[in-house]
């Protein structure tokens, strides 16, 4: 009996491993353990993926309407001046939101302008009231009516 307590005794001679061989544990029943958890892992996967592709699709806004500024003048502190185009299907309406900024980046002033129907691409000159001295003037977006 000492013997045998001496051969389980770890750091002693003829000991085997302290956590024992494969061979002391029973085999692993065939099942579907490691399929299951490949399947829920990819479903997981393939739902962020497309939470993020709709995401993306929605910081976009209206893709059919671009609008890009052509100059502006925000020198006069109680106004600003931007000329803008716009391209847009011609047989559809815009609207689009033409904001001033300060250093800040706090609008100091802004107007939605009408886009009418009729031509695809439009060139606008609009002047801007401003509360304070304006550093900026941009489109902020544009939507279809």
């Amino acid at each position: 009996m000492a013997s045998d307590e001496a051969e389980r005794r770890p750091g002693s001679p003829g000991a085997g491993p302290i956590l024992g061989t494969p061979d002391d544990f029973a085999e692993r029943p065939p099942g579907r353990g490691r399929f299951v958890a490949y399947v829920l892992i990819g479903l997981v996967v393939a739902l962020m993926a497309g939470g993020w592709g709709y995401v993306m699709l929605a910081a976009h806004g209206n893709p059919v309407v671009d609008a890009e500024v052509v100059a502006f003048d925000a020198s006069a502190p109680g106004s600003a001046q931007v000329t803008f185009t716009v391209h847009k299907p011609a047989d559809r309406a815009a609207t689009c939101r033409v904001r001033a900024v300060d250093d800040q980046h706090m609008e100091v002033g802004g107007r939605d302008v009408d886009i009418p129907k009729g031509r695809s691409d439009l060139q606008f000159t609009e002047k801007l009231r401003t509360s304070a001295q304006a550093t900026t003037v941009q489109v902020d977006y544009c939507d279809l009516v």
